[in-house]
């Protein structure tokens, strides 16, 4: 399956901004049909994986050929994956049975399944301890054990947890939880959440991701569309600035200080953290439902999933990080 090369794209960049997303390629996902939602990605062989929710598969994407690989069945809306490297395993989290399905080695054989019960849904693997922890139901987050491959903890919420993230050393997790109107710090140590912070004025909190050399979260909001910063420590909002709307993955770009929002309504948006106030330095034009994405620091890529459109097929886009 050849990819379509294409030249660099950037709209509507902010005055003197040196920072853009160079669109590399388009790698067609074949006859895959209805919603796409999250992506993981196996470095040392260069796989991504693409829940391809409205079509109850994983696509497994060839990085370094641009091709399709193989498409995983027998799932049941797939919402979130992730790849633990020191056992080799694709955690591949279901929204219709609430099972976590498992799939080892190269070629990906079916090694088990843990049932969760409701909406398995995101996927994270802890950086220190390679645990895996995976929110799911009506508020919970799941703790398994890559070895034996259980459930060996919850660490329970006051609603359904959307997107997450581990501090580096894997002692604490920042949850959006926007059934509760809150961001819920939580102690793995304790297997508890220790902190509620309600943004004032700002609701459906789902994209996050962390700056953490500088101690802040970034929350997406979808109502008011806003990108949002806040002290790790404190939950104190630092600034803030307005974004496109529908979005669900928010990436932070640490050697280049910018924020990469991917957005249902049709775009992407680079966004600069300038210590204390953001600046917008591109906004790019996708397709509409486009709102899952991925980057890659290892790779320096930031991989966007394009559903089936009209005459445009489900796709992964390709970009290449500008200076």
């Amino acid at each position: 399956m050849a990819a379509c090369v294409a030249a660099a794209i950037l709209v509507s960049p902010a005055p003197g901004a040196d920072a853009q997303l160079i669109l590399e390629a388009k790698v067609p996902l074949g006859q895959v049909r209805g919603r796409i939602d999250h992506l993981a990605v196996d470095v040392a062989r260069q796989r991504l994986f693409v829940a391809e929710l409205g079509n109850d598969t994983v696509g497994v994407v060839d990085l370094a050929h641009h091709t399709v690989l193989r498409t995983l069945t027998g799932l049941h809306e797939p919402q979130g994956v992730g790849y633990e490297p020191t056992t080799d395993t694709l955690y591949v989290a279901n929204a219709g049975d609430g099972a976590v399905q498992l799939f080892q080695g190269a070629e990906l054989a079916a090694v088990g399944r843990i049932d969760l019960g409701d909406d398995a849904d995101n996927v994270r693997i802890d950086p220190t301890t390679h645990r895996v922890i995976v929110g799911y139901g009506k508020g919970a987050l799941a703790i398994i054990d890559p070895v034996s491959r259980k459930k060996i903890g919850d660490i329970k919420l006051k609603g359904h947890p959307e997107s997450f993230q581990i501090t580096s050393d894997g002692s604490q997790g920042f949850v959006n939880v926007p059934d509760a109107h809150e961001i819920a710090g939580v102690s793995f140590a304790q297997n508890r959440q220790t902190a509620s912070w309600l943004p004032d004025g700002l609701r459906a909190n789902f994209p996050m991701t962390l700056d953490r050399a500088a101690g802040r979260i970034h929350v997406v909001f979808r109502h008011r569309a806003t990108l949002a910063a806040f002290d790790m420590q404190s939950g104190k909002k630092l600034y803030s600035i307005e974004t496109c709307g529908d979005s669900d993955d928010v990436f932070f770009d640490s050697n280049r200080s910018l924020a990469y929002v991917s957005c249902g309504e049709g775009f992407v948006e680079v966004i600069a953290d300038r210590g204390n106030n953001y600046a917008e330095e591109a906004k790019l034009s996708t397709i509409g439902g486009a709102r899952t994405s991925l980057f890659v620091p290892e790779v320096d890529r930031y991989f966007l999933a394009v559903r089936a459109s009209g005459q445009t097929p489900a796709a992964i886009w390709i970009f290449k990080p500008g200076p």
